[in-house]
């Protein structure tokens, strides 16, 4: 019996070492003269990292509070050493959290973020660490270009200003093009911007959606899915969260639009790659 408690313990170790953080897959590091865009895996939350064909490196949200180190952790394996253009898509807490802490540990040359405040604790710590750093946020709106060479990314939302309630609806959306392959990022933007954005009769088509809210179904209308016509679409969600996100009307959208669907909470690090003809997806756990 003391041979096979032996056995067991050392079974149990084993597993237990192979599922700890330390020994989790890293990220692919990004291939030279390609857009290399990386969904991280920030659980309730979006964080995304792009590196451009130039160069440049971009970060859209930072998680949560508690997923500031593991952002950092996971840029500095992809071998970032700073970060040319912060987006803060809007105040909420699993989108900003951790970008004080980014903010922190890497230069930023430029933060963007929509024209709308919070209340909380942790959207004023974000506002605080841009201060600290010396740097002022420039307004993410529709028709807002981001000054980089080799791609186009412009914010095609939000195209006006709502009401302060509806923070998700303020977010910044980003559409960003590599040759013949586009992205679009739309953070937690709701039906109300969707539909504007509609309605402005800017180009929304894109190869690569990330879904918005999480696959919440106050996101991600027929009407908007239609007109983005996605052939893969990216959520950044939470295992078994209390909110019922992705919902089976949000999957229900994408697979009548034809889209293959990756989740963070089940594919974890999702990263695709543009040669500006085509995108390659990888997934790590």
């Amino acid at each position: 019996m003391k041979k096979l408690r032996t056995l067991t313990l050392a079974t149990t170790l084993f597993a237990s070492i192979f599922a700890s953080p330390a020994y989790a897959a890293a990220p692919t590091k990004p291939e030279k003269g390609k857009l290399s865009v990386y969904f991280l895996d920030v659980g309730q939350g979006d964080a995304t990292y792009i590196k451009t064909p130039n160069g440049d490196d971009i970060l859209i949200d930072g998680g949560n509070n508690k997923y500031g180190d593991t952002v950092v952790d996971d840029l500095k394996k992809l071998g970032v050493d700073d970060i040319e253009i912060m987006i803060s898509t809007h105040p909420d807490a699993d989108h900003c959290g951790g970008l004080d802490t980014i903010l922190s540990a890497f230069k930023v040359e430029s933060v963007y973020a929509p024209k709308v405040s919070h209340t909380t604790q942790t959207f004023k710590d974000f506002l605080t660490a841009v201060k600290n750093e010396k740097l002022t946020i420039k307004e993410a709106k529709a028709g807002v270009k981001l000054p980089l060479k080799g791609i186009t990314a412009t914010f095609v939302g939000p195209t006006k200003e709502y009401a302060k309630s509806d923070l998700n609806d303020w977010s910044a959306v980003l559409r960003v093009v590599n040759g013949k392959n586009s992205f679009l990022f739309t953070g937690d933007a709701e039906q109300k911007s969707e539909a504007d954005m509609i309605s402005s009769k800017t180009t929304l088509k894109s190869d690569v959606l990330k879904v918005g809210h999480h696959g919440s179904d106050t996101s991600s209308s027929t009407a908007f899915i239609k007109a983005v016509a996605p052939k893969y679409a990216v959520i950044s969600v939470g295992a078994k969260n209390s909110y019922g996100h992705p919902t089976a009307t949000t999957l229900n959208t994408l697979k009548t639009a034809k889209a293959t669907v990756y989740r963070t909470d089940k594919s974890g690090i999702i990263t695709f790659v543009s040669d500006g003809t085509k995108i390659t997806v990888k997934t790590e756990k």
